[in-house]
């Protein structure tokens, strides 16, 4: 997966969506309802930092590939709806890799 920029971008997909989920699913609730702002901190700034990894690796695969904006575009929204990222990578990075392997790229 790691070998292709498409699988480091799927990866990076990977993390920043778990992160948004840990980051909803658990630092949020225990601030809000246990006073505790500790973890929001942490994972909210895993999380900012992933994003934006993604999306700078969106655009340097986009250019690397010769997406066209179309697709770019998709990618690019993706990590910004929640859980975007999971769809993404399963409707459009994924049989994009599989299409590269198959050419043995």
């Amino acid at each position: 997966m790691l070998k292709s920029p498409i699988g480091r971008l799927r990866l990076l997909g990977l993390f920043e969506g778990i992160s948004l989920l840990l980051l909803l699913g658990l630092a949020v609730p225990l601030k809000h309802f246990y006073g505790q702002p500790g973890l929001v901190r942490v994972l909210g700034s895993v999380h900012g930092l992933l994003f934006v990894l993604f999306v700078l690796n969106t655009l340097w695969v986009g250019v690397e590939y010769q997406w066209r904006f179309a697709t770019t575009w998709k990618v690019l929204l993706a990590c910004i709806v929640p859980f975007g990222t999971f769809y993404v990578d399963r409707k459009i990075l994924a049989p994009m890799q599989e299409q590269l392997a198959d050419k043995g790229l």
